[in-house]
């Protein structure tokens, strides 16, 4: 295993990186990009270990719904290019055991990549948006052929893909980038229909990153969330990139070029439900200690939001249990979380976060964003005046409830806060990707029966003329 000062040595592996209009020749000395690696750095080091054959708990298979639970609730305790890795390589291990009764040869590459990444102890991130050029046309029908992921040379040692991937999160951090389509192929679309295992410093690979990291010469008290915990979010370009046989888990097969995105949006979304239960809960908690921090906890309008907030909440953690209850198996014997209760959980997590950020921002009120900062409270002359008006009452000094406030804004409507209310929509897949995957999976034969049923009519479609009758 390695160290996180192994791990800030290992990014520098001569990858082309760039942010804000330059190039980028070390991304642990970049201030914009630095703090995701310094995040996964305290990642490795929480999870190392002495030995050969140690490995962390992040290459944990689960073959039980316990094990599934518990490798889940893990997992809200880790940084993102740990969790990616873990969510990424369930992904190829759900897509090989899909494929194996028509590809056993890429089902065995995926096994033997899933057992390298282990023994070398990387971090890997999903790349599957494509620039996709003008949506309502096909990738074989796009002006430039290039706008979606493709492979442009095959050789008998390997294929040459060429193509950009956009909101790859902590893609510059990472080890290895894993290509895969972003839907189902169609024919003429073969080239199209590519998976692949890269390394982000492979020749032909650029990162050009954003960011929402707080400015360097902001202060950090002024950012107490973001200041801690920032992502980088790469626009990874492919420019006639070399990938050998053993890395490739699909070259052309239309059969199952969705097999990866269906199996990457299962795990994706269980482990965003369980990075909600968390967020929804601190959410419920900030209004909870704003709204006592202002002497407005037993007001009734302020309990009403509060208790739709833990309601929210309890409902995102409900959906994240039943997942992983009604989980099913693989013929290898792997869990993998019940994909009905997994997208549902998912949905109402991203579809109702907007209202409960309102509660709060209702709740804790304009200080939100007009809070002065931590700095002023320091100056020499102007913290008494912010200590005698930002009070509130006894136990309720200036320092804590501005501490309040700026986390609010930082956590809900600046920088990490910005960053949330786009990927908590958009991360696995958007809203309508959830009620269409739920849709699949309901049973819509029950419940046509019970409403067949409730309106005295046979499963045949004969009414039944007495409906006194069908009580008998």
């Amino acid at each position: 295993m390695l160290t996180g000062d192994q791990y800030l040595e290992s990014l520098r592996d001569g990858r082309r990186l760039f942010v804000n209009g330059h190039a980028v020749p070390d991304v642990t000395e970049e201030p914009l990009l630095r703090g995701g690696a310094l995040a996964a750095a305290r990642g490795y080091d929480q999870h190392y270990q002495p030995g050969d054959d140690a490995f962390g708990p992040y290459f944990f298979i689960p073959g039980s719904v316990e094990e599934l639970r518990a490798t889940q609730e893990r997992q809200l305790h880790w940084d993102f290019p740990t969790i990616s890795t873990s969510n990424g390589l369930l992904m190829v291990l759900t897509a090989a055991s899909r494929m194996r009764p028509d590809f056993p040869q890429y089902a065995e590459r995926a096994l033997a990549y899933f057992e390298e990444s282990k023994r070398r102890d990387i971090r890997i991130v999903q790349t599957i948006t494509d620039a996709k050029g003008n949506r309502s046309l096909p990738p074989a029908q796009q002006d430039d052929p290039d706008l979606y992921v493709r492979i442009v040379d095959r050789g008998s040692d390997g294929i040459v893909i060429r193509g950009a991937k956009l909101h790859i999160s902590s893609a510059a951090i990472t080890h290895e980038l894993m290509v895969m389509p972003t839907k189902r192929m169609k024919p003429g679309e073969e080239d199209y229909s590519v998976a692949a295992a890269v390394p982000v410093n492979a020749p032909g690979v650029r990162v050009i990153n954003a960011s929402f990291a707080p400015r360097p010469d902001l202060d950090p008290d002024f950012f107490p969330y973001s200041s801690r915990h920032v992502m980088t979010e790469g626009f990874v370009v492919f420019d006639d990139v070399f990938v050998p046989n053993e890395r490739v888990f699909l070259a052309g097969e239309l059969e199952h070029s969705a097999t990866f995105a269906h199996s990457l949006g299962l795990w994706e979304r269980l482990g965003s439900v369980g990075s909600y239960v968390r967020l929804a809960d601190t959410l419920v908690g900030l209004a909870q200690l704003v709204a006592e921090a202002n002497g407005l906890q037993r007001i009734g309008h302020i309990k009403d939001k509060i208790a739709e907030m833990i309601t929210y909440a309890t409902l995102i953690r409900a959906g994240f249990e039943a997942a992983m209850h009604h989980a099913t198996f693989t013929p290898e014997g792997w869990a993998s979380p019940d994909e009905m209760f997994t997208n549902a959980a998912k949905y109402h997590a991203a579809a109702q976060f907007s209202l409960m950020v309102r509660h709060l921002h209702d709740i804790a009120g304009g200080a939100v964003l007009t809070a002065p900062s931590m700095a002023d409270l320091r100056n020499p002359e102007t913290g008494p005046d912010l200590q005698k008006y930002m009070r509130t009452m006894k136990g309720v000094d200036a320092d804590y409830r501005m501490r309040l406030f700026h986390t609010i804004r930082d956590f809900t409507a600046d920088a990490f806060g910005g960053w949330k209310h786009v990927t908590v929509i958009q991360a696995g897949g958007g809203l309508y990707a959830q009620k269409v995957v739920v849709s699949n999976h309901y049973d819509m034969d029950a419940a046509k029966a019970l409403a067949l049923e409730t309106a005295g009519i046979t499963p045949d479609g004969k009414v039944l003329t007495s409906l006194a009758g069908a009580e008998r």
